[in-house]
Parts: C-alpha cells; sequence; structure tokens
C-alpha cells in the first residue's frame, strides 16, 4: 500500500469515526429527558460539579459550608442582575447600566436610612423604586426615543453614579450590621445557617421564566430580539414590550440592592461596574444569545452559579479578584463566540 492509499484509508476512518460520534451525539440531544432538561443546561451543571470538585481538591479551606454561604451571598445580587438583564438581551438590547443603578439604589435607601431614620421596609422599597426608576428612563429612550441601547446603558451608569454621589455627598453607607429591629432585612440572607436567600432567589427564577416562555410579554420580547420590524407590521406595540423588559430590568437592580446590602451592608459611590460584565458573562454563558431572539432563564441562573464558584474559587487558590475579572472577561468572548457558530449552524 503506497502513502497515497494509506492517507486515504486514514481519512475514512476518521470520517467513520466522525459521523459515528456525530450520531451518538445526535442520539443523546434528542433523548426525551435530555432535550426536556437541556443539552446546554446539562453540560453547564456538568462544568459547575466539575469546578467545585478542582476547588475542593486545590482550594484552601474550599470544601465546606462557609464557602458555601459566602459564594451564594454573591449569587445572590448578581442573580437578580442576571434575572433582569436576561430581558433586555433577548430584546437584542444591552444594559451596562446594571451594577452602578443597583449601587446607586443601595446608597439612596441607605442614606434614607442612617441619615433621615426612615423605616427600613420604606427604605427597602424605595431601593427597588430607583431601580425601576433608571429602568423607565433607559426604556423609554431605547424604545420611544429610538436612542442605541448602548449609548443610553453607558450614559445611564454615569448617571447613577453621579446621583449616588450627590445625594450621599461621596460618603459611604452602612447599613445595619445585626439582626436586631432595623437589621431584620439580613434575614433574607439566611436564618441560622439555612440559605433563604437562595429558595427567594429560585422563586423569582421561576417567576421569571414563566414571564418569558409563558406569557404574551415574554414572547413579545424575544420576537423583538428575532425580527423587530416583522412583529411591528404585525400590528404589534413594539415600543411597549420593548421598554418593558427594561423596566424588569431595573427593578430586578433594585431588588438585588437589597440582597447586596443584606450580604455586604457596606457600600461605596463610584463602584458597581464589574458586576456588568458578571452579570452579561451569567446569562450569556447560560444560553441567552447576544443578537437577541433567545434566552435561557434556568441557563441563566447556572451560569451565575458558575460566577459565583469562580469567585471564590480564585480567593481560595489565593489570587486576587483581578484574576477573576481576566476569566470572566474570557468567559465572555468564549460564549459569544460560541453563540455566532451556532448560529451560522441554525442559519
Amino acid at each position: 500500500m503506497n502513502n497515497r492509499e494509506k492517507s486515504s484509508s486514514l481519512a475514512e476512518i476518521r470520517g467513520n469515526f466522525g459521523r459515528l460520534g456525530g450520531v451518538k451525539l445526535g442520539k443523546i440531544k434528542h433523548n426525551p429527558i435530555v432535550k426536556k432538561l437541556g443539552f446546554n443546561r446539562i453540560i453547564l451543571c456538568c462544568v459547575l460539579v466539575l469546578m467545585y470538585v478542582l476547588f475542593c481538591f486545590t482550594g484552601k479551606n474550599f470544601a465546606g459550608l462557609p464557602r458555601i454561604l459566602s459564594a451564594l451571598n454573591y449569587v445572590y445580587f448578581l442573580g437578580f442582575l442576571s434575572l433582569g438583564v436576561t430581558f433586555v438581551i433577548g430584546t437584542g438590547g444591552i444594559d451596562f447600566s446594571i451594577g452602578p443603578v443597583m449601587f446607586c439604589a443601595a446608597l439612596v435607601s441607605g442614606f434614607c436610612l442612617t441619615s433621615h431614620g426612615m423605616p427600613v421596609l420604606l427604605c427597602l422599597l424605595i431601593s427597588i423604586l430607583v431601580g425601576t426608576m433608571f429602568g423607565i428612563f433607559n426604556g423609554y429612550l431605547v424604545s420611544y426615543w429610538s436612542v442605541p441601547p448602548f449609548i443610553v446603558s453607558m450614559a445611564s451608569m454615569n448617571i447613577a453614579k453621579g446621583v449616588a454621589s450627590v445625594f450621599t455627598k461621596t460618603q459611604s453607607v452602612s447599613w445595619p450590621q445585626g439582626v436586631d429591629a432595623n437589621g431584620w432585612f439580613r434575614k433574607l440572607i439566611k436564618v441560622g445557617d439555612f440559605p433563604v436567600g437562595l429558595v427567594i432567589f429560585l422563586v423569582f427564577a421561576v417567576i421569571c421564566s414563566v414571564i418569558l416562555n409563558k406569557t404574551r410579554a415574554g414572547r413579545y420580547i424575544l420576537s423583538l430580539g428575532s425580527n423587530k420590524e416583522a412583529v411591528r407590521l404585525s400590528g404589534v406595540n413594539v415600543r411597549k414590550w420593548e421598554m418593558l423588559a427594561y423596566v424588569i430590568c431595573g427593578t430586578m437592580a433594585g431588588i438585588a440592592a437589597i440582597f447586596f446590602v443584606a450580604a455586604y451592608t457596606t457600600v461605596q459611590p463610584g463602584y458597581g461596574d464589574t458586576y456588568n460584565n458578571e452579570a452579561i458573562a451569567g446569562c450569556v454563558m447560560g444560553g441567552t444569545s447576544m443578537a437577541g431572539g433567545l434566552a435561557s432563564i434556568g441557563g441563566t441562573v447556572i451560569g451565575v452559579f458558575i460566577i459565583a464558584l469562580l469567585q471564590e474559587g480564585i480567593l481560595a487558590l489565593g489570587f486576587t479578584k483581578d484574576y477573576q475579572l481576566i476569566i470572566t472577561g474570557l468567559i465572555v468572548i468564549g460564549a459569544v463566540y460560541a453563540d455566532v457558530v451556532a448560529r451560522r449552524r441554525r442559519n
């Protein structure tokens, strides 16, 4: 057998193995259970478990309840940010202001509590109101004034930082640290060692999933991301539904502020930018397309857990948070590239 015949035989063997692998993978993907759970979500869950096992063996004092509870503290506020921005990205838009808006809501409401003695419950409602107002502002400019989402969110990010600094006179705000009469809101995170916050977050995730997948609002929001002009020509009020996505996003940022202060108590003006990228990374990693039209709340939840576990794992390995920023940036690039490749195949 000459070299040409050998090369031809090897190529044929490789092709047979490739087709065999493709058939097996296709059978797995089309399995009823796998289809119901979602192939991508199953892969993400496997990645999450492998990451935890890896950090348990390589990280210092990583295994155990304290690390898990610490990671969950990160999950709560980042999770609400990710749930909100999933709706916006589903329309084909983007919101880079969610992190600073969360900090603005926490600072404004915290200032009302510490400097003006307002009731805690009222201050928590003010936090949600501040986030919702920013959502209305962003949504109105994007949907009714046709300002590009990128420009609106960048401007809103600076406005949020400015409002928080002016309102608090550039001073940090410390919420009550105990669980007494004023610090009862901290029980939203945990009671004893029971993670109450995890239950609340998952309930909100289920509600968001129902809205996105089972209601007219969700169908229109995703349709805007697929083909906004076609939806408009069919007689749908696209402005109303596009604005709704930003309002939901802003409201979630206000709720995220509550869980942030419940976990960390102290808030400083001028921060929050990094949480934008992490929230977006969580939802994009979970299967939400940056081009719009495709979103997964379940995938977003798993993506958030991966980001939070990554943050705790890097600290357990003795590295600084800067390394997490590098890895998160690479994750965003990889997730977006995978989405581009998947769209090309579908087309």
